[in-house]
């Protein structure tokens, strides 16, 4: 599972999305999608924007844990 920090980055910037937003051209509704980690996929165009904007790395905002979806895949496959 993909794991979104972006909101732990923000903070450490002391920026609100809202800014991150304008600075970087993506409307607030989109970036609050992916900032509570229910969007699907990203563009690489937006992460390196959001990573520019924050000087950040992509592995500052994304992380992946490998076992935190099983239990939910394991019972919808019984």
């Amino acid at each position: 599972m993909i794991i979104v920090n972006l909101d732990v980055v923000l903070a450490q910037r002391k920026m609100q999305l809202s800014q991150l937003a304008e600075q970087i051209g993506i409307t607030l509704p989109n970036l609050s999608i992916l900032k509570s980690g229910r969007a699907r996929a990203i563009r690489f165009s937006t992460l390196d924007a959001i990573c520019d904007a924050l000087d950040c790395q992509p592995g500052d905002i994304l992380a992946f844990e490998p076992n935190a979806g099983d239990d939910k895949d394991a019972a919808a496959n019984t």
